[in-house]
């Protein structure tokens, strides 16, 4: 993989209410050195923003890192919604179901999937409202179900991931991924998303990333993933031996994942180990796909 990529991204996503989204963040550097920058980052991004320079703007040859989950948990029950007559069957009929459902909503938000009448029994929403098929036989885990690919973050990297099926609390992603199942819609036949598209020979990629993987390997830990200074970024981005962003003094985390982020892509893009997790099956490519990092 040495020399496949010229640039590396990472974006750090949101799926909060509303057009602007201050949770967005994103960062690239080149495959030949320097520090990663952030691009625009006086802009407070839309979704709609980011799939535009998704499809069009990026640099050529980007391995770009989405910072949510491209798909729910199918293998654990054979089935993302067991028991819903519309249970899409691969990854990209799901993405397909959550844009049919939300295509009024504005903003690429997807709160008319999380409300609807069937979809919603399988997630566990705020005010105490836990769907009925939150919990199901087969599912892993008392804190509901996992991807394969979560349940090797937890085993192998000491990681902590929250369940796309849980809608409450600071950790969930759950919001986020929908909503970037509407983006990962429309890039399909114009942007790859590896595993789900086979990894081409040449072009801009996208990955699912979960930036505390990046910052185990700048010398944190899942519980001190956050990186609120500049100086904490900076010694994280030493550990990855990439040079230091300029400034000093407070920065959100939500810019210090991105950043973080884009420099460990490029430490790890050519290692051929991570193209080939040795838990990931044609199956669970095409149905919960998996996050890049993890063996």
């Amino acid at each position: 993989m040495n020399g496949r990529f010229a640039h590396f991204a990472a974006i750090d996503w949101s799926g909060a209410a509303g057009e602007r989204q201050r949770g967005i963040a994103m960062a690239i550097c080149r495959a030949d050195g320097g520090a990663p920058e952030l691009v625009a980052p006086g802009r407070p991004w839309s979704r709609a923003e980011v799939l535009r320079w998704l499809a069009t703007e990026m640099p050529a040859d980007t391995l770009v890192g989405l910072d949510l989950g491209i798909a729910l948990p199918f293998a654990d029950c054979g089935a993302y919604f067991p028991g819903w007559e519309e249970s899409p069957g691969d990854a990209k009929a799901l993405w397909a179901l959550v844009e049919r459902l939300c295509s009024a909503e504005p903003h690429l938000g997807a709160n008319a999937f999380i409300d609807h009448p069937v979809a919603s029994r399988y997630f566990r929403r705020h005010g105490a409202r836990e769907g009925d098929r939150f919990h199901l036989p087969g599912a892993a885990h008392r804190r509901g179900r996992f991807r394969t690919t979560e349940l090797a973050q937890a085993e192998h990297l000491a990681c902590k991931p929250t369940s796309n099926f849980n809608l409450v609390g600071a950790a969930q992603v759950g919001k986020a991924s929908l909503t970037g199942m509407r983006v990962l819609h429309h890039l399909t036949g114009t942007l790859p998303v590896w595993p789900v598209d086979p990894l081409p020979g040449r072009g801009s990629v996208v990955v699912e990333i979960y930036t505390a993987i990046a910052a185990i390997a700048g010398g944190r830990t899942a519980a001190t993933a956050k990186m609120r200074s500049i100086e904490a970024l900076n010694a994280a981005l030493a550990a990855l031996t990439c040079p230091p962003v300029p400034g000093c003094g407070p920065i959100d985390d939500h810019r210090a994942d991105a950043l973080l982020s884009a420099a460990w892509l490029r430490t790890r893009a050519h290692r051929p180990d991570l193209w080939r997790p040795a838990a990931l099956t044609p199956a669970l490519a095409s149905t919960e796909g998996w996050t890049f990092g993890v063996p």
